[in-house]
């Protein structure tokens, strides 16, 4: 079984309808920035965004809903300032730093509503394996091993022939 399989009922998720972003949502995103120091690309203020949230939303939310539907992205979206950022070890040595990908925070904003409506559709549809850990909430990597851990001990109990194979991931995002 594939990890996004959904080979049950294999919904086909295609609509005509248009798609709503509630204006709780942006409220909740909203209230989620963080101060940075940063410089970002289309040179909107995070501060603007924290300091005048009430005002803002009712326009962020026209606005999204607006690219929704459209399938459109301003440009400015579509920039980033990437900077490197060190890991540790040798400072000297490339490995030991990561680049990172500077965003506007609108659009970073959107990134989250749309990734919070891809998991609710992925839930509902029952198109995401149980066993996946990755990306979804309170599904982190210990819990993972928690579950692997007792999967093995359950087999060895039952008398079952156990393999593993292990692969190390830990640079593939580097």
């Amino acid at each position: 079984m594939s990890l996004f399989s959904c080979e049950r009922n294999n919904p086909q998720i295609q609509s005509t309808e248009s798609v709503t972003i509630s204006i709780n949502i942006i409220r909740k995103q909203l209230s989620a920035i963080r101060k940075k120091k940063s410089i970002i690309p289309d040179g909107t203020p995070r501060e603007i965004l924290k300091l005048d949230r009430e005002a803002m939303i009712p326009y962020l939310a026209r606005l999204l809903n607006i690219m929704m539907n459209n399938n459109a992205i301003p440009g400015d979206w579509k920039k980033a300032i990437v900077v490197s950022i060190y890991k540790g070890g040798d400072r000297s040595v490339v490995r030991n730093h990561r680049p990172v990908s500077l965003i506007s925070v609108v659009c970073k904003q959107m990134e989250h509503i749309i990734a919070g409506y891809l998991r609710e559709v992925w839930k509902m549809s029952g198109c995401l394996y149980e066993g996946k850990y990755g990306f979804r909430q309170r599904c982190s990597c210990k819990s993972q091993l928690v579950t692997v851990c007792q999967d093995i001990v359950d087999s060895l109990d039952e008398g079952v022939r156990t393999g593993t194979i292990i692969i190390d991931f830990s640079k593939v995002f580097d």
